[in-house]
């Protein structure tokens, strides 16, 4: 079962509106160009631009205009789980915009990090956003956004260790889905502090720099415990996956440098 179909496994089970809602795993990376042939008769790009008057804003980042696409397609009851990349989560400028929007008017209420090693792109740090659509409304409708990190000190492969429907259902278990408003968090600073469900309130993420939904708690085990090191494969595959995914982020800037001259 690929990532895909265990997040909308997920979603299924996360919520009892199946019949009003997007499970969605939208590709990731830029926006799209389009080639021409210009005056001189050579090959030139121009970037795609949208003109969305539903969209808060229109950045370069297409899973951004995903999710503001996705909750423009909701109804004023329906709701959404989308995976998206880390930089939706703390990217300023639109990225800001977009999340302080997202939390004020729809109820962002959970958000699932995923583990590396999932994706066939190597390096792919993602998580699920889940939201409810809701009215217009004066006060922001997210009241808190409560965290699920299956990423600190998990470890799995495509080939020999991926990840299954079955490694979630704590998590599932931990959103309650009878009833969503009575969580409990696992997390406690004195009595567990590895506990890996917990509570942000809307006051504690709207203040943080650029609104940054990017939140971690949790230690990770290998920076201190040399006996809880991941299987030398497994390591050498995340080294491979960082090295690939700064490669990435290069390549883009290259791009991007190469379009202004």
């Amino acid at each position: 079962m690929n990532t895909a179909s265990i997040v909308s496994r997920v979603f299924s089970f996360c919520t009892t509106l199946r019949d009003d809602g997007v499970p969605a795993n939208p590709p990731f990376g830029k926006k799209s160009s389009m080639s021409f042939t210009n005056e001189e008769g050579g090959q030139a790009t121009d970037e795609l631009t949208y003109n969305r008057q539903d969209f808060w804003a229109t950045p370069s980042n297409k899973q951004l205009n995903f999710v503001q696409h996705i909750r423009s397609m909701l109804n004023t009851t329906g709701r959404a789980a989308v995976v998206v990349p880390d930089n939706v989560l703390f990217e300023g400028g639109a990225g800001e915009t977009i999340r302080r929007k997202l939390l004020e008017s729809t109820d962002l209420h959970t958000i699932l990090r995923l583990p590396t090693g999932i994706f066939y792109a190597r390096g792919v740090k993602a998580n699920v956003i889940f939201f409810d659509n809701r009215v217009a409304s004066p006060s922001p409708w997210t009241r808190a956004v409560w965290y699920y990190d299956y990423r600190t000190n998990v470890h799995h492969t495509l080939k020999k260790r991926p990840m299954r429907f079955e490694h979630l259902t704590d998590f599932i278990q931990c959103c309650n889905p009878r009833n969503r408003h009575e969580r409990t968090p696992t997390w406690d600073p004195e009595t567990n502090p590895e506990g890996r469900w917990r509570r942000f309130s809307y006051e504690e993420l709207i203040a943080r720099d650029k609104a940054s939904l990017d939140v971690f708690w949790l230690k990770d085990k290998t920076l201190t415990d040399h006996d809880n090191l991941p299987e030398p494969e497994a390591l050498a595959e995340e080294i491979i996956d960082n090295l690939e995914a700064g490669l990435a982020s290069f390549r883009e800037v290259l791009a991007g440098l190469g379009k202004r001259a």
